[in-house]
């Protein structure tokens, strides 16, 4: 058995068509079938890896080491499985695979057309990626906005599956219905004129997930019901929540669940949210605050503050807040603002904790190292993540090592102490502009270090995490660091790469650093390990006090 649900956006973008795809996702799981989700992006990019963070949100690394869209990371934390490289399209992966094709004679000779051979293709990979986890149901999320030109192809993939198989397919549009504040009244000749759009590519929805800043009352579901050609029934409000995970709650409140199963001629087969439900319970009722900082520079689009380039960070110290009865109070920290202001960093005592995400580059690197540096000498709770345990080790040589210049090449390739270098097959593939794709990703075992907080925390000795990085640590300065009291707490088997450092816990509460990206693997119900124990270093030195 194989069944499609294919999820499409109508009248805008980030409408939350990842976030109601994840959600049906998890309903269908509860309901006891085998689900798995796909992210079509229309972009020409191969992978996510090459794309700006600010535009198009953080880069979500997959267990097998593919870059793909963040949506992927939400169906992952939802469903509460891994998804693999299969589960991802671009139009730039999709049209290289099928030149490539053509190129190895594949099709026979035959002329090879947009239409219908990309669309082959796009079926082909959604059955692949079934296959792969012997998924009995697929949920297929196309990004854009329907009436985009760069979306018709895959639009024209899902009508062909649904004419052969008419009985497997269902279509969900999420579209958004405004309530303009000098009218106070919501409108739904938008989302009609996309229903409209997307009958004109022969594509009729079974249902609308109306987004808006209120409920959708009777009148309105009645018109969209009459105007698009659905019933009444599935027509199903999606207001604004407090809380994403909510959504499957209220989903479900309109039985939403039950409604697509019977369109795909199917029966639940078990009624079963009571963990996602009291997760949900716990999140709503937690009073007492935790304050935590981002230190970063992905934030600033514009007049906006954006905070989608840091997601899975954001989401990991959730969960991590919530499961130790905490409300999380999460503030994102420009690092430029420490290079211009130093004495702004006085302001860093306000936080439970701090933490240092990954990225690249050379801007507000000082100030990152400038806010380690009085996280570690004021004894604040912190954690680093990739880029944030590499800026820690140079921190540390700088300020305790005296290694004054002491950098990584990524930023001074003329240092005299590289403290961070790049991984030498690296060098190799940046020399031959080797960027897409290539950078040590997906994921790698880690030895822990008997005694070190890292060990107490995993409760293993050998954990597996995921990476995305070019550079690591300088084997030559461990020797060093240990003397002066650095703790090398996770090393690769080989133990040829640095994986985790912190500092003895005697003399700091929570100071780790990590070269891995813990926040692809933390999930709502499992929050990770080291996310955990850091807020709750933060509430344990709150109360100390």
């Amino acid at each position: 058995m194989s069944k499609y649900i294919f999820v499409m956006g109508g009248v805008m973008s980030g409408v939350g068509k990842g976030i109601a795809a994840a959600s049906i996702g998890k309903i269908l799981t509860s309901k006891g079938f085998k689900v798995t989700a796909l992210k079509i992006d229309p972009y020409l990019n191969v992978d996510a890896g090459t794309m700006n963070p600010v535009e198009h949100g953080e880069v979500f690394v997959t267990e097998d080491g593919d870059e793909t869209d963040q949506d992927i990371g939400n169906y992952e934390r939802f469903l509460d499985t891994n998804i693999y490289r299969d589960n991802y399209m671009t139009s730039g992966r999709v049209y290289q695979a099928v030149i490539n094709r053509e190129r190895n004679l594949e099709y026979g000779g035959k002329c090879v057309e947009a239409v219908p051979h990309i669309p082959y293709e796009v079926i082909d990979r959604i059955n692949r990626a079934m296959e792969k986890v012997e998924a009995e149901i697929a949920i297929i999320e196309i990004g854009g906005t329907v009436g985009e030109f760069q979306n018709v192809l895959y639009l024209e993939a899902a009508r062909m599956l649904k004419f052969k198989n008419p009985g497997d397919v269902a279509f969900v549009m999420v579209s958004y219905l405004p309530v303009p504040g000098n009218l106070g009244e919501m409108k739904t000749k938008p989302t009609q004129m996309a229903v409209r759009a997307i009958n004109e590519v022969g594509i009729q929805p079974d249902f609308l997930l109306c987004r808006s800043t209120h409920e959708v009352d009777a009148p309105r579901r009645e018109k969209l019901a009459l105007f698009c050609n659905v019933q009444p029934e599935n027509v199903v409000s999606a207001p604004d929540v407090k809380s994403v995970y909510d959504i499957p709650v209220n989903f479900e409140k309109e039985n939403l669940g039950n409604k697509i199963l019977k369109v795909l001629g199917l029966e639940p087969r078990q009624q079963d949210l009571v963990e996602w439900r009291a997760f949900i319970d716990k999140v709503n009722s937690v009073t007492v605050p935790v304050k935590i900082g981002i230190v970063g520079k992905y934030f600033e689009s514009g007049d906006f503050i954006l905070s989608d380039a840091y997601i899975s960070v954001i989401e990991s110290l959730k969960y991590a807040a919530w499961h130790n009865d905490r409300k999380p109070e999460i503030e994102w920290i420009n690092s430029d603002i420490y290079e211009k202001d130093p004495e702004q960093l006085s302001e860093l005592n306000n936080y439970d904790c701090l933490v240092v995400p990954g990225g690249f580059g050379s801007r507000g690197i000082e100030g990152k190292i400038k806010a380690i540096q009085f996280a570690r000498e004021n004894k604040i709770p912190y954690l680093g993540l990739c880029y944030g345990m590499q800026l820690a080790t140079i921190e540390f040589a700088r300020h305790v090592c005296g290694l004054a210049d002491a950098h990584t090449t990524e930023i001074n390739p003329h240092t005299l102490n590289p403290v961070i270098h790049i991984i030498p097959e690296q060098a190799v593939k940046l020399a031959n502009n080797q960027y897409g794709n290539t950078m040590r990703l997906g994921a790698y075992p880690c030895i822990l270090k008997e005694g070190s907080l890292a060990r107490d925390l995993y409760q293993s000795t050998e954990i597996s995490e995921r990476h995305r990085h070019r550079y690591e640590f300088n084997l030559a300065y461990k020797q060093k660091m240990e003397e002066h009291g650095l703790v090398f707490s996770g090393l690769s088997p080989d133990g040829q790469l640095t994986e985790i450092i912190e500092l003895p816990k005697d003399q700091h509460p929570f100071f780790i650093g990590v070269q891995f990206h813990p926040e692809m693997k933390s999930r709502p119900l499992r929050p990770h390990p080291l996310f955990f124990g850091l807020v709750k270093a933060g509430i344990d030195a709150v109360k100390s006090l």
